[in-house]
């Protein structure tokens, strides 16, 4: 039941980053503040749907760009997972990358200071084929189809709402909102679509990976390669937490193909790129789980968190309501929070963070 000095605060999107804003607007003082509603199409039980990323995702953590801000919200991140580790919800890996380049500025290594135990690979360790260097270091992976939907338990012990239904405008969301109530877009690509957004710098990432049953395969290993003539392949190997002998194999990284189709042509090459980076792959144990394909949500220009007041109802009469009635113009807060590309998860806490941050120091203006 909602008092009379809550603030009602509309998230629209299930995915993990508006579980995880969720998450963290309902947790530690002040929380009782907000009466929290996720309102989305695809809900965290959806794990076969391919409508949205989250169900399909590495969801580990693994090197990517560099950028003084991301890197905050992946020291933030990676932190908060690692504490995790004892409740069985996240997985501790040994890992191995491999670059195809033997020497790189101390630049590449950025991330040193956010993994565990970095250190270069002893020079008596066996490279794979194509490789000249690596390192090794501890991080971690979750499952999402175990760990989405204990996002969700946990919000709704704390009296978050959870409505399916696909909203198709910010005055809709609004509606919802009610005087003096905000909202939260972790739309993910539908923020393209979303009236009131039509954000077009977003696009997305086509990834096609294959889950294994390999209990020989222990560690996340991936291996950058010198030869950059095939930019849409990826190979990498991340063992699943919380269930036993599960290993994602991947992949592929196809900017702007909205193609959700499974290509057996590229699950073989996946697979053979993969037995030749670790062999054990090949192991007679191994077994086909499924074939998946996700869309990662990329945006131009990274990801966008940031606060912006917007009037509603539009000035459009063909933006759809659901009262069906204009009303009254009124302003209301918008926190923006997606484009996150392949690092959705291993950018979630820490992106979170900030958006409630801001979601705050907005309304209290």
């Amino acid at each position: 039941m909602q008092n009379s000095s809550q603030t009602n605060v509309v998230i629209i999107g299930a995915g993990v980053i508006g579980l995880t804003i969720a998450h963290v607007l309902t947790e530690g003082e002040g929380s009782k503040r907000f009466k929290v509603t996720v309102i989305a199409r695809d809900m965290p039980e959806d794990l076969s749907s391919q409508a949205f990323a989250s169900p399909w995702a590495g969801a580990d953590w693994s090197p990517m760009v560099h950028d003084d801000r991301l890197n905050r919200w992946e020291k933030h991140t990676f932190d908060k997972f690692w504490d995790m580790i004892p409740t069985g919800l996240v997985r501790k890996l040994a890992s191995r990358v491999y670059f195809g380049a033997e020497n790189h500025e101390e630049r590449t290594y950025w991330w040193k200071e956010i993994v565990r135990d970095f250190r270069a690979l002893p020079s008596e360790h066996a490279l794979p084929a194509g490789a000249k260097s690596g390192v090794q270091f501890d991080t971690f992976s979750v499952n999402p189809e175990v760990y989405l939907p204990w996002l969700k338990s946990q919000l709704e012990e704390r009296g978050v709402s959870f409505v399916r239904r696909r909203l198709n405008s910010l005055d809709e969301a609004s509606e919802v909102a009610g005087e003096g109530g905000a909202i939260i877009n972790a739309a993910s690509l539908g923020a393209r679509s979303l009236l009131g957004v039509e954000d077009t710098k977003l696009y997305p990432i086509r990834g096609q990976v294959v889950l294994v049953h390999a209990p020989n395969v222990n560690d996340f290993v991936t291996i950058f390669p010198e030869d950059t003539t095939k930019p849409t392949e990826a190979t990498y190997l991340i063992p699943r937490a919380s269930t036993p002998g599960m290993v994602l194999v991947g992949g592929t990284f196809q900017p702007n193909n909205w193609d959700t189709s499974i290509s057996i042509p590229t699950a073989n090459g996946i697979l053979t790129r993969a037995k030749e980076l670790v062999p054990e792959l090949a192991d007679p144990t191994t077994r086909i789980h499924s074939h998946n394909v996700g869309l990662r949500p990329a945006r131009e220009g990274g990801p966008r968190v940031e606060a912006q007041f917007v009037d509603v109802p539009s000035k459009d009469p063909l933006v759809p309501r659901l009262s069906g009635v204009s009303g009254e113009v009124k302003t209301v807060l918008v926190v923006h929070a997606y484009g996150f590309g392949p690092a959705g998860y291993q950018q979630s806490w820490g992106a979170a963070e900030e958006a409630v941050a801001l979601l705050k120091s907005s309304l209290s203006k």
